[in-house]
């Protein structure tokens, strides 16, 4: 029913189901694995209302598996591309169900787990993963700033400081501040308007 496509390998297809709607398939040598497919390879359809929540647990010799959701795939949406590349070690999760998949074993390998759920649920999941996502970087964007902010101010000095130099340019730290109040003000307001 699921296939996996790892850049530069064999397709797989050999998930193993580990649960009435829950599959887990193995990905070897992980480390260096940036994206991941998941697709529905139609032999097979999710019934009407279902879709496939997609999870990914990232290797930890020391530890069990913990999930991370990384979104979903339906009928409508046979397949989808996953970066893995920036996801957090085990042990730095926290309240994240390790038994989810019923692998209570450490692994050294990452897995895939998939299970199937109503997608009202999946979808509420997905937007809930999207929004901490986005608070995430909206809560470092603040922070860069603010340093970026507070490290030109440390170099301000006034007019009568400034000592003639013909190739160097000055910005007035004013003009930084309204930027920079102007950019949080945004920010604030839709934290992806950067994104446009």
């Amino acid at each position: 029913m699921f296939g996996l496509i790892v850049s530069g390998r064999l397709v797989q297809t050999d998930f193993q189901q580990v649960g009435e709607t829950q599959y887990v398939i193995t990905i070897p040598d992980a480390d260096n694995v940036n994206h991941v497919v998941i697709f529905l390879t139609g032999t097979v359809p999710f019934p009407d209302g279902l879709g496939g929540a997609v999870y990914f647990s990232w290797p930890d010799p020391n530890a069990p598996p913990n999930w991370q959701n990384l979104g979903f795939i339906s009928n409508a949406k046979p397949s989808a591309i996953f970066k893995i590349s920036n996801l957090k070690k085990n042990h730095e999760f926290e309240n994240i169900n390790q038994t989810m998949f019923g692998v209570e074993k450490i692994s050294h390998d990452a897995q895939i787990g998939i299970s199937i759920e109503p997608l009202s649920i999946i979808e509420q999941q997905s937007a809930a993963v999207a929004e901490e996502t986005s608070n995430a970087m909206t809560t470092f964007s603040q922070k860069m700033l603010a340093h970026f902010f507070n490290y030109v101010s440390s170099f301000s000095v006034t007019q009568q400081q400034m000592l003639p130099n013909p190739s160097e340019n000055f910005v007035p730290l004013s003009i930084m501040q309204n930027w920079y109040t102007t950019f949080l003000r945004r920010l604030e307001q839709n934290p992806n308007f950067w994104k446009a």
